[in-house]
């Protein structure tokens, strides 16, 4: 069994329904509407967009938009529950960094919540240090900012 990861459309319906219901139903304690989650949904084009498959099946995927010259932001990092604890993160992360590194990108930055205690941990295993708060926008409770070198990325094949 073997991670894959992939440049992919930046709008991928089936991926993003499953990452929306995932966090949407975290935050409330309760399954997601489907309202709550087309409400959500946008085709939002994202420079790097990136989707990782397990033996083929697409498991998660993770995007980067630019914020401004040098300056990337996380956003849809996302990884099916089933596949959870495989290191699926961490390849996501690496594919994005290594792209965000080909565009200039010096220093991605991201949002994240209270209860996302796993994807925190992720991003502090992979040298996301916390910082404080860069916006007030509504479910973003912890912000993590990562400086990149540029010698230390593969690029994707």
């Amino acid at each position: 069994m073997t991670w894959t990861v992939a440049p992919a459309d930046s709008f991928r319906p089936a991926l993003t329904r499953e990452y929306l219901t995932d966090i949407i139903g975290r935050y409330y304690g309760r399954p997601a509407t489907i309202a709550e989650v087309e409400q959500e949904m946008d085709d939002e084009v994202l420079p790097v967009y990136v989707e990782a498959s397990w033996d083929g099946e697409p498991v998660g995927c993770l995007g980067m938009r630019i914020v401004e010259p040098g300056v990337g932001e996380l956003t849809r990092m996302y990884v099916r529950e089933s596949h959870r604890g495989l290191g699926g993160g961490g390849v996501l992360l690496n594919a994005v960094e290594t792209a965000a590194v080909g565009l200039g990108i010096t220093k991605i930055r991201l949002d994240t919540r209270n209860d996302l205690v796993e994807a925190r941990a992720l991003y502090a295993r992979h040298g996301y240090l916390e910082v404080d708060p860069y916006h007030d926008k509504l479910y973003a409770e912890h912000f993590f900012v990562k400086h990149l070198a540029q010698a230390c990325y593969m690029p994707l094949t």
